[in-house]
């Protein structure tokens, strides 16, 4: 019964992802032709998921909640669903089975069309102030030597981002090792993984990721997919941020902080405000206007649809501090990325609600790019701008 929920809402894909010029349908292929033209360079991706239950001796986990459907029905659900996105068969071959599909899309994407490398991401584990490991509390864990690993093998597919969790007590040694490899980017989800990131202390991580032009890609706003029982969505607020960018390190604020509500602690009363609103505070500051960065992973999520979406849409004075993400596999999550929301609120057609259905049964990868490339603000038409979907010399170079 899991597996056939996890189905239903994760997608069982049966299309082969290859020529898919040959299977597509003359109004889909068009309507993704359409979607490269303008753009300046290859599509990149800086928000891609790597999974795995530590099948093959990879050294990924899981928290234990995801396994046992009475620990945890929901976690349980969710997490066949995400395997079903994944296209994995079997779970005992769960992590070599999650990379291999990635790189069959990646790689059919880049032989029919103008497509580039992803950022692939790390996921360190929960550590305590103190610096000791609380596995409990550890919703997942990718670990970094597991992810270089499949760089090396899909170099022409993949860029490593590492996950270093500031309070390990080898933490500035390990973020030097990756720094010395020439590592761009450092993943945390603050949420998950216990971490406050205006903590003083650890100031001299964020010194180390100056020294090394590291970018900070960390989650905004509430979080629901990694969820151990450690969960505290108030690291998800935005404010938290000032202290790395006041420090001078480049963040990317992932998801555009587009869902949930946190203290206003910088005004009084303490009220509670969408986590958006202060994301764009944060946007709106001059003094971070070439430090403060944002992706688009996750945004056409259903939940996320309305004054987020519109907003960045609109605010086209933005879009060259905004990235390309697809957040896979949540795009492949059909429950997540309903296009039929999308359409109701007026920001696709009818018609291009089919044609991206059909390209989503064929790749998920090339339907995430398509969707964020045809939306238009309900309220004043505009796009996104091409240059979102490709590399962003401002940030990264």
């Amino acid at each position: 019964m899991a597996s056939f929920i996890g189905n239903l809402i994760g997608g069982s894909f049966v299309k082969d992802p290859t020529n898919v010029r040959e299977h597509l349908s003359e109004g889909s292929l068009k309507l993704l032709d359409s979607c490269f033209e303008g753009l300046p360079g290859p599509v990149e991706d800086v928000h891609t998921h790597i999974g795995g239950n530590g099948s093959g001796n990879t050294g990924c986990k899981v928290h234990p909640n995801t396994k046992h459907p009475l620990a945890h029905p929901i976690l349980y659900i969710t997490f066949k669903a995400m395997l079903s996105a994944s296209n994995v068969k079997n779970e005992n071959n769960a992590d070599e089975e999650f990379v291999e599909r990635l790189a069959e899309l990646i790689g059919n994407a880049q032989k029919e069309f103008n497509w580039g490398k992803h950022f692939v991401l790390a996921f360190d584990q929960t550590y305590n102030a103190d610096g000791s490991l609380n596995e409990y509390n550890t919703g997942m864990y990718i670990p970094n030597d597991y992810i270089w690993k499949v760089y090396e093998k899909y170099p022409n597919l993949v860029s490593p981002t590492m996950s270093v969790h500031p309070y390990r007590k080898d933490a500035l040694e390990e973020l030097t090792k990756w720094g010395e490899r020439g590592i761009k980017m450092i993943k945390w989800l603050p949420n998950s993984q216990g971490i406050h990131p205006e903590n003083p202390h650890i100031d001299e991580y964020y010194q180390v990721m100056k020294k090394y032009n590291m970018v900070l890609l960390s989650h905004t706003g509430d979080e629901h997919s990694i969820d151990p029982p450690g969960l505290d969505n108030g690291r998800g607020n935005p404010l938290h941020l000032r202290r790395p960018l006041d420090l001078g390190v480049k963040v990317i604020a992932a998801h555009c902080a587009s869902e949930g509500k946190s203290k206003d602690f910088e005004n009084p009363g303490n009220n509670y405000v969408s986590n958006f609103k202060l994301f764009m505070r944060l946007m709106d500051d001059p003094k971070y206007k070439d430090l403060l960065y944002a992706d688009i992973s996750a945004v056409t999520a259903f939940m996320r649809i309305g004054e987020p979406l519109t907003t960045i849409i609109d605010r086209d004075d933005l879009h060259h501090r905004l990235v390309y993400g697809s957040d896979y596999p949540v795009p492949a999550l059909k429950f997540v990325v309903s296009t039929r929301s999308l359409q109701r609120h007026g920001y696709i057609t009818e018609a291009e609600r089919h044609h991206l259905n059909e390209i989503y049964e064929y790749n998920p990868l090339l339907f995430d790019f398509a969707c964020k490339r045809v939306l238009r603000s309900p309220t004043t038409g505009k796009k996104f701008s091409p240059s979102i979907f490709t590399h962003n010399s401002l940030l990264f170079d």
